[in-house]
């Protein structure tokens, strides 16, 4: 995998879950978003040649720290090589470690499912549903909201049964990719195929839109996610983690 194309995923990426706010500075792009998901509030790398000495990265946590904040690096294959070891020595474990991965949308390999409604705006059930099981705390349901709101061209997937949500996805086009976020299955509804459902129509919805490469970041724990990715074409083509100082 090129940088160049490590750089497009992760504009991409960036766009399709946007933060709030974003300031890029010397190689580096601070995200905030009030404390909402580490994606949208963490220090990432822009290029590998980025300035990387010890005070550059107190300025770059200094605007976290400033709004009370821990301040969180998100490190992909374009991060210099020297924030490893100086994180190494401040102390800052590994939180997570989560892989990019990318899936060809070939015409007639994904259909959309009858039942699954693909919404252009967060509908009160696929609101509903989502901040109780993703969960979203009282105290960023505005900042959600917010970010939701920013997503250029979204598709809100919903599949309900008797009136009651079951699962719930969200896709986000720019160009010819869609970026697939948050599938959420309700308890009582899984190993029902639901996730399945609502993301292949999610597929055939973006293709109807001129998408044909379809991208995720799962966490590499997620035991239950990844075989169905897998399954549905998507390979890892890099990974990042994050880092943090101790709570």
């Amino acid at each position: 995998m090129s940088l160049g194309r490590v750089r497009e995923l992760e504009e991409f990426a960036f766009r399709g879950w946007p933060a709030l706010e974003t300031i890029d500075q010397a190689g580096w792009r601070l995200r905030f978003a009030g404390g909402y998901t580490k994606r949208a509030n963490s220090i990432n790398p822009l290029r590998p040649e980025a300035p990387s000495d010890d005070a550059t990265l107190d300025r770059l946590e200094s605007p976290y720290r400033q709004r009370g904040q821990r301040p969180v690096w998100r490190l992909t294959p374009l991060t210099p090589a020297a924030v490893g070891p100086t994180l190494d020595r401040r102390g800052y474990p590994v939180i997570e470690e989560s892989l990019l991965q990318v899936c060809a949308l070939e015409s007639g390999r994904f259909g959309a499912d009858p039942e699954v409604r693909i919404h252009a705006t967060p509908v009160p059930a696929w609101l509903a549903a989502f901040i109780e099981h993703s969960p979203v705390a009282p105290q960023h349901r505005a900042s959600m909201l917010g970010m939701l709101a920013a997503i250029a061209k979204p598709g809100f997937a919903l599949l309900e049964q008797d009136g009651e949500p079951m699962a719930v996805a969200l896709g986000a086009i720019e160009g010819d990719h869609m970026g697939l976020f948050d599938v959420l299955v309700m308890p009582k509804a899984r190993r029902r195929g639901l996730a399945r459902r609502v993301t292949e129509s999610l597929y055939a919805w973006a293709m109807s839109k001129g998408a044909r490469v379809a991208y995720l970041q799962v966490v590499a724990t997620n035991a239950a996610a990844r075989p169905l990715y897998q399954a549905q074409g998507f390979r890892t083509v890099y990974t990042y983690h994050y880092r943090a100082p101790p709570a």
